[in-house]
Formats: C-alpha cells, structure tokens, sequence
C-alpha cells in the first residue's frame, strides 16, 4: 500500500528541509540557463526563514520527507506573489506542482487584500510555463536579468 501525499503549512522547523530540495531542484533551471549562481541555489537558511516567516508557505509530504514546496506572500498592491513552487525530480508529472499551486492559491484567496496572483519563470522553462498557462495565468512581461536569462512575469485575478 503506497503512502499518499499530504499538503500542510510549512514552518521555521521545515525550512532546513525546504532548501535541500530547493538546491536539487533549481539544479536542472541552473543548468538550463548555464547559471549557478541564480538566487535558489544562493539563498542562505536564514534568509528563507525570514521569508516563511514574512509570508506563507506550504509543503507537500510522502510520509514524513517534504517532496514539494511554494511560497509566497501579499505585498501592499494586493499582488499576492508566489515563488518557488519545486517537486522532488522523482515526484515530477504526477499533478503535484499543479495541487500546491491551488493551495497557496486558495489560502491568498481567503484574504480579502488579495487582487491577483503573480509568478515568474524563465523563458525556457517550458514545463512551467506549461503549468502556469493551464492554470489561467497570462505573461503580463519580460525582464533580462542575465545573458541567457530572461524573466517571465504572468498573473491572472484572484
């Protein structure tokens, strides 16, 4: 009898756990863009508890490994900022990316501030940008940020 993923809200205790898989999933982004040095796989540990603790985050657990995660928060636009959705490379393309982007989701569609949602990716990144189309969010613009990377901003309302 296989185990069944559950989705909780992630706390400091987590975050140890968070940026492991943040570093071996950022790996292949990385190496997409020929740049080790992108922001996932240089955040420090207290900078993602500062980040847990500013705004929400979720994990997603097979027994008791976090396999997946997302974060975000709202700013004082009403833009409720998500980032970082990742899935272990094992837990790939079987629609967990696409549940905890409902959950983060529905947890910032709670909040009365909350106007839109808004994520960015990478102009290569097919299979997000894939995920990110299916679930209702349009490219709203582009930022080169190095020379093989150029960021994609989409959005769509809450």
């Amino acid at each position: 009898m296989g185990m069944s993923v559950t989705i909780s809200a992630a706390d400091e205790h987590d975050a140890e756990h968070i940026l492991k898989l943040q570093y071996l999933c950022y790996q292949s982004e990385a190496e997409l863009y020929g740049d080790y040095t992108i922001e996932p796989l240089t955040q420090t540990l207290d900078d993602l508890k500062a980040e847990i603790a500013r705004g929400h985050a979720l994990v997603a657990r097979l027994g008791g490994e976090v396999v997946a995660s997302v974060r975000g928060e709202i700013d004082g636009t009403g833009t409720a900022r998500i980032a970082k959705l990742i899935v272990h490379p094992r837990m790939r393309r079987h629609g967990l990316g696409s549940r905890l982007l409902d959950a983060i989701e529905q947890h910032f569609a709670a909040d009365p501030a909350a106007k839109r949602y808004q994520l960015f990716t990478g102009h290569r990144s097919d299979g997000n940008l894939r995920l990110y189309r299916k679930k209702g969010y349009e490219a709203v613009a582009t930022r080169q940020v190095g020379p093989r990377l150029t960021l994609v901003t989409l959005e769509k309302a809450a």
